[in-house]
């Protein structure tokens, strides 16, 4: 395993840039998910470090060692993709052991590294199968036995969920985090999946449009978002973003609504309009808490519901702003009525509208 750092990393494609300046380091033993939407460089950053692709700018270090001009088999990289990449005609035991047999590792320590493997990824059954023969999941788990086999430095995760059914992903997502606890690999997972990212990493970097957005625990990144981007990214269902017009302490609402913020929030000496985020899971419905949590709630016109067994998401407009609280499972409210809905204000958090920043 080794350290990685990217400093002042850079990506352009003739004229145009897209990663801009990156600059991160990466522990020994850590696993770190770089997470955001379609196009912000997540992908191309994890294909530099790998070195498929050129790196146009900065310096890119593995286990103290420069590797901007090291070609990728050098790098002693492995790498499990999107698609399985499986050699069709080779059972699950051969194409874990290709890159051991490609290297020369002796044919029984080949199939003794191959069996240990395949023991840590439940692949034991499957060994004289071919890949035709396998589920996704099992598909999935045979490429990153590939990878595993290898006593490589770093190893490289290029959204491997992407193509599997939600309860596989789910599988396949534990299985990747139990072999991390276990091995204590130094890993980079890329995904445009806010849960999956949440729920594997032990830091998050954020990527909005090439540059990095915000890095942290899952839980900094969810309780403290450092801009707007990250809140309305981070989070499922997003967070609630509405405008409204801060007075001391006081946030009134276009329609007239007003929430008190706890004297730990920042103080405004002159009235000003700022964006307020607030999580669905901070939103309740005030008519099980009683009078006094009305009294500091909001008046939803309630539209509809998502039922999901365990809670039940109401979606409403409050001063023109689609809102969703999350609620009792049994929350039965009837359509076009008004719902009162205790708001949180310890749980507030307060953006400039302008700059997008945190206040």
């Amino acid at each position: 395993m080794a350290e990685l750092r990217l400093d002042g990393i850079r990506k352009s494609y003739g004229t145009q840039a897209v990663v801009h300046g990156i600059d991160l380091s990466i522990a020994e033993g850590e696993f770190v998910v770089l997470v955001g939407p379609s196009g912000c460089g997540k992908s191309t950053i994890l294909r530099m470090i790998a070195g498929l692709e050129d790196i146009s700018g900065g310096t890119l270090t593995i286990g103290g060692k420069v590797m901007n001009e090291v070609g990728a088999k050098d790098r002693n990289l492995a790498m499990v993709f999107q698609d399985y990449a499986l050699y069709p005609h080779m059972t699950v035991a051969s194409n874990i052991g290709f890159g051991l047999k490609m290297n020369g590792v002796p044919a029984p320590d080949r199939e003794a590294r191959v069996r240990e493997v395949a023991e840590l990824l439940q692949l034991t059954p499957y060994l004289d199968r071919k890949p035709k023969a396998l589920s996704g999941g099992q598909r999935q788990r045979v490429a990153m036995g590939r990878a595993l086999a290898r006593s490589a430095q770093l190893f490289l995760f290029d959204e491997p969920l992407s193509n599997l059914d939600a309860k596989l992903r789910m599988e396949v997502r534990t299985q990747i985090k139990l072999l991390h606890q276990k091995l204590g690999m130094t890993s980079i997972f890329v995904t445009h999946d806010q849960t999956e990212a949440m729920t594997l990493a032990d830091r998050i970097v954020c990527l909005e449009g090439g540059h990095i957005a915000q890095v942290g625990t899952p839980d900094e990144l969810y309780n403290r978002p450092e801009n707007l981007f990250v809140a309305g990214f981070i989070g499922s269902p997003p967070i609630n973003l509405l405008t409204v017009t801060v007075d001391g302490h006081s946030l009134r609402l276009a329609d007239g609504q007003t929430l008190t913020l706890p004297a730990t929030a920042p103080h405004f000496a002159a009235p000003r309009s700022v964006t307020v985020g607030l999580r669905p899971e901070d939103l309740s419905d005030a008519s099980r808490l009683g009078t006094s949590a009305a009294a500091q709630g909001l008046v939803m016109d309630y539209l509809l519901s998502e039922t999901l067994g365990s809670d039940t998401y109401l979606i409403g407009d409050i001063a023109g702003h689609r809102v969703t609280a999350r609620c009792a499972p049994d929350t039965r409210p009837a359509p076009g009525t008004k719902v009162s809905l205790f708001a949180d204000a310890a749980r507030l958090h307060l953006f400039d509208p302008e700059t997008r920043k945190r206040l």
